[in-house]
């Protein structure tokens, strides 16, 4: 570590030394998370639990981020902190500090060269994705060496090999396998029409221990089911996106060949190659009617996957080593019950649509509407969502939203757990924002969960009042309010209060937010990507600033 940081500062020296006539920009921003743990056995939050509400009571992370440029180099650096840490293992505790990204760049002409850590996307990522998600602790970034050359403004090509990092027992370290990969993309307009497209391939070689473990566990199965593994796998994919007027279409088609893979249901080791089809139409256009205030935006998407998943090896743990990743083709939601089921990308099998369509009336009136389905392969249902909202601006001072959602969620299979029912909702919402005066505005948002299913049904009320530019304060009630019990819930058959409550403070470019929170267990999503953490109880306080 130490020679990472004596080559960064030499590097910054030489490009200062070479251009002293060019000022150098510097920049960077830092967060900060301290969690203090409570234990409430009311809901299911003992020492048992995990090791913060026992013996270490907190724990925190910090990110530090400087970035400078100067005469065509480009310098970044992160110190990361995690101590007695739940943010990459919501179960367990890390601790660790260093370096957890470096980075130097040079343009030279068209051509772009960066050594050390990178985040790169080859089309939508579906074969190669390298990137991060600080809200649920993921950091999938490629140490090594990525060029990208520009022919021409519409013509580039990329390149890239490194190892992984991103795992839970040593978030400083990168993965034994390594990956390699080449993108090649390109845009051109001919008359009304644009057209952008491209095409990669991407290259996983597994190291020695790796099919080791894995032709050990080929030769204990019974003899019709064992099978050669392969050292590599190669994914590949093509994507094409047409824009006519108001019209859009796109196709992205994605293969794998044949490698060792674990069945997402069963957990044994498949020989299969893999394959995703993902198609796109869209037709928006705005100003309509004869007084030009309406406007309207309708979607359809359909996805196909069969064993489609790239990973560095079938060993990995959940949410650790994905190379290509699959995103839910479900509504991203913010409201806290409406979130609570969220399905994640079944790679072993599934065939999914998803159709979005939004009206705006007026200036003063809109509609959206979401319909999602997604079922096996063999047509066994996973997941269906039906969505409503309409918004309305009543005036100046008041804005009404209020909606209906209805879902059918497998839980047996999104949050493996056998023997639980499917979970079928209804949840109505509404959420009403008043302006007090200039600076102050109350918000008001309630929802209410009902199912027969899981932990039974749930309301949730959330009273906000922001006063610009400084001070934001919120005080909220998630309640269970007619309980539902498995046999292997440790939680009490009573009605239960999960209540938060939050303070925020802002000048110029910092934060500080303060908050006393109580989570039921459930399902986090971020992005599209979604990982079930156990209850929590207890305070957290933030710091963000930038630089």
């Amino acid at each position: 570590m130490k020679h990472v940081v004596l080559l960064i500062t030499l590097i910054g020296i030489a490009c200062i030394a070479k251009a002293q006539k060019d000022k150098g920009v510097f920049s960077g921003n830092f967060q900060g998370v301290f969690n203090g743990f409570v234990v409430d056995s009311a809901i299911g939050v003992t020492e048992k639990t995990a090791p913060q509400y026992g013996t270490q009571k907190s724990s925190s992370e910090a990110f530090l981020y400087a970035n400078y440029a100067q005469s065509g180099y480009v310098i970044s650096a992160r110190f990361d902190l995690f101590n007695n840490s739940n943010l990459l293992n919501p179960t367990g505790s890390y601790s660790g500090q260093g370096l957890g990204f470096w980075q130097i760049s040079k343009e030279i002409d068209k051509l772009k060269v960066t050594a050390g850590y990178f985040y790169e996307q080859y089309g939508s990522g579906l074969v190669f994705r390298a990137y991060k998600d600080d809200l649920i602790g993921l950091d999938y970034a490629i140490q090594g060496v990525k060029v990208a050359y520009n022919f021409t403004n519409n013509f580039a090509v990329k390149a890239f090999t490194g190892r992984q990092k991103g795992f839970q027992e040593n978030r400083f370290g990168v993965a034994n396998q390594v990956v390699k990969g080449v993108n090649v993309e390109g845009s051109r307009t001919i008359g009304n029409a644009t057209f952008d497209g491209g095409t990669s391939l991407v290259n996983r070689t597994l190291d020695n221990d790796a099919m080791n473990s894995i032709a050990a566990e080929i030769n204990s199965m019974v003899v019709d089911k064992r099978f050669n593994p392969k050292y590599n796998v190669y994914a590949y994919n093509g994507y094409f996106t047409m824009g006519i007027k108001d019209f859009t279409y796109s196709v992205e088609v994605v293969g794998k060949t044949k490698e060792a893979i674990r069945n997402q249901i069963d957990g044994n080791l498949e020989n299969k190659d893999g394959k995703l089809v993902n198609v796109m139409a869209g037709y928006a256009k705005a100003k309509l009617g004869k007084k030009h205030k309406s406007g309207i935006a309708i979607n359809l998407q359909y996805r196909f996957i069969d064993n489609y998943i790239m990973t560095l090896s079938p060993n990995v743990k959940p949410l650790e080593g994905i190379v290509g990743f699959v995103p839910s083709l479900t509504q991203q939601s913010t409201y806290r019950l409406l979130a609570r089921y969220s399905a994640q990308a079944i790679s072993n099998g599934e065939k999914a649509i998803q159709a979005d369509f939004n009206f705006t009336i007026n200036k003063e009136n809109a509609v959206n509407a979401n319909f999602s389905n997604i079922k096996q392969l063999d047509g066994s249902l996973l997941y269906n969502e039906y969505y409503v909202e309409y918004s309305r601006k009543v005036n100046k001072n008041l804005k009404v939203k209020g909606g209906l959602q209805s879902i059918f969620y497998n839980q047996a299979i999104y949050q493996g757990k056998p023997g639980h029912d499917n979970v079928k909702t209804i949840t109505p919402f509404v959420d009403m924002t008043i302006k007090l005066d200039k600076k102050t505005h109350l918000r008001i948002e309630a929802q209410y969960l009902k199912t027969a299913q899981d932990y039974g049904s749930f309301a949730n009320a959330i009273v906000e009042i922001t006063h610009s530019p400084h001070y934001s304060f919120a005080i909220s009630d998630m309640v269970n309010t007619v309980p539902h019990r498995y046999a292997d819930n440790p939680v009490p058959d009573k009605v239960l209060h999960y209540y938060s409550i939050f303070g925020k403070y802002s000048i110029k470019a910092t934060a500080f937010t303060l908050a006393y929170i109580k989570q039921v267990e459930g399902v986090n999503c971020s992005g599209g990507v979604c990982r079930l953490e156990p209850a929590f109880s207890g305070i957290r306080f933030t710091l963000t600033t930038n630089f």
